[in-house]
């Protein structure tokens, strides 16, 4: 599955184009519907003047859908050119080239009526009688029209964009709340191991120091499955030494798209959670199963561990990791994420569900 956050052409600033792109079909067919509801209300509003409901509908809306379907077109192909400029310059050209398309296709639709009323003898109902007294009213309507719409789209992107920065630093703000956590209970399990075994402690700090370069180093808002999997077994792998034969878990994520994107420090915390509140309180300890499959849409992660009463009481007052983890998956994919928790019975599960979202620098590729 493609992104669909594929970014736009950034404008002359860094920021992206304000544009949007008028090749997708999307845009193509709001154009249309545009159109074909403006001509409705066109032809309404004018069926006491003409008279002829149907004709003037065909005329109005075979006009407005060659005038829009032409500017979209234009547009698509000067985009990449007009993303280059500074805003002013972008702007003017754009309603330059829309006014312009819109004078060539009334010039076309009159020279095309004057054509067949010199050839049949007759004027056309389809076609304008008049020259500038149609052309004219055009230009000044796609003028004003296109000026509104550029405004529109520049405000929309505007709007976006702080929506977006908002997002980002929401996330990196809770990115800061669980990583000092997370040094914390890593540091307290290398130093319980220091003076009863420092071979063993050894061996974690090595660990540590590799969990701390791929997960705390690193800046960015999102990584890679792949990345997020190796933090979370670095992290199995120091708690092995503290915990011993007590502590077994159980990775079934060969089916995980790899080079889906996730927010940082996604699984760790839960993984966390489960060895603290699930295996440690238990004398016989337990086993921690990791799930994860995709359907190619969704990604679903699924963590489950044994729990004893006394662990389900501590549990119920400690909902950070499950708190944090909900809200920079709200961030990252709005609403398309969930964080369901279950439970009941001896066990504690708690499921991931967000999309598969690729890195576009990388090909999606399955197994760990």
């Amino acid at each position: 599955m493609s992104d669909p956050r594929a970014a736009p052409a950034p404008g002359a600033d860094g920021r992206a184009f304000f544009l949007p792109d008028f090749c997708e079909a999307r845009a193509v067919l709001a154009i249309v519907l545009i159109a074909a509801l403006l001509a409705i209300v066109l032809a309404l509003a004018r069926q006491t003047v003409h008279g002829a409901f149907w004709i003037d509908l065909a005329r109005t809306s075979a006009y407005l859908l060659w005038a829009g379907l032409s500017c979209a077109a234009v547009l698509c192909k000067a985009r990449p050119w007009l993303a280059g400029k500074p805003l002013r310059t972008a702007v003017l050209g754009a309603l330059g080239l829309m006014v312009g398309t819109v004078a060539i296709v009334s010039e076309v639709v009159y020279w095309a009526g004057h054509a067949w009323a010199v050839r049949t003898g007759s004027p056309s109902a389809l076609f304008p009688a008049q020259h500038w007294p149609f052309l004219l009213p055009n230009l000044l309507i796609a003028a004003i029209v296109g000026s509104l719409t550029l405004r529109y789209f520049y405000v929309t992107s505007e709007w976006r964009r702080s929506v977006e920065l908002e997002a980002r630093s929401r996330i990196r703000a809770l990115q800061a709340r669980i990583r000092p956590h997370f040094l914390f209970n890593s540091l307290n399990t290398v130093a319980s191991l220091t003076r009863s075994d420092p071979a063993r402690a050894e061996e974690a700090i090595e660990d540590l120091a590799d969990l701390f370069r791929v997960s705390l180093s690193d800046a960015r808002a999102q990584i890679t499955l792949r990345e997020e999997l190796e933090v979370a077994r670095i992290y199995q792998r120091i708690e092995q030494l503290r915990l011993g034969g007590r502590l077994q878990v159980r990775w079934k994520v060969a089916d995980l798209p790899v080079d889906a994107i996730v927010p940082s420090l996604l699984l760790q915390p839960l993984l966390e959670n489960a060895i603290g509140h699930g295996i440690e309180p238990l004398p016989e300890g337990g086993t921690v199963l990791v799930e994860g499959t995709s359907d190619g849409e969704r990604v679903t992660i699924r963590i489950s561990n044994p729990v004893s009463a006394t662990a389900k009481a501590v549990r119920s007052g400690n909902r950070m990791a499950l708190d944090n983890i909900r809200q920079r998956l709200e961030l990252a994919f709005p609403g398309r994420a969930s964080v369901t928790v279950d439970d009941g019975g001896e066990q504690y599960r708690v499921t991931l569900q967000f999309p598969q979202v690729m890195d576009p620098g990388r090909p999606g590729r399955h197994g760990w």
